[in-house]
């Protein structure tokens, strides 16, 4: 029996991110100051935040993050004034040029979502944290 047939991991309680950090007091500095985020927990070597009924923890790690692909994301209801306010704190976001996704002034309009969201596009930006984790925001659009 596989885990897709037993439905092992279908039935647990959350789903949670873990980013890496080799510089945890620099990360929190980032996730304060930037995005306005703090800690609900810590422990040696790692910080617990909770956004919504989610959570993600950063993790003292000697290991550093490619930063090639999307680590972690939120979903906002307003992308423009989040990333101007983003902006404003300093955050940079990426600018994107590929076929199919392109973006202006920080967001991109990306075509399709997934059915069960009921959306027929997101909206998105990405930006990279003091460690060098991808993360990004997202705006379905209906």
């Amino acid at each position: 029996m596989d885990a897709h047939d037993s439905g092992l991991l279908a039935g647990a309680r959350s789903a949670a991110t873990r980013l890496p950090a080799q510089d945890l007091g620099r990360a929190r500095c980032f996730y304060s100051e930037k995005l306005g985020l703090e800690p609900v927990d810590e422990r040696p070597g790692g910080l617990l935040y909770r956004c919504g009924d989610s959570e993600f923890a950063l993790f003292q790690s000697a290991g550093a993050s490619p930063g090639t692909f999307t680590q972690m994301g939120w979903q906002v209801d307003d992308i423009e004034a989040v990333v101007s306010e983003l902006g404003r704190r300093g955050v940079v976001f990426e600018t994107v040029d590929l076929p199919g996704l392109r973006t202006q002034n920080g967001i991109a309009d990306i075509e399709g979502n997934y059915p069960s969201k009921g959306a027929r596009g997101e909206r998105g930006a990405w930006f990279r944290d003091s460690e060098g984790n991808m993360l990004g925001i997202g705006q379905p659009v209906t």
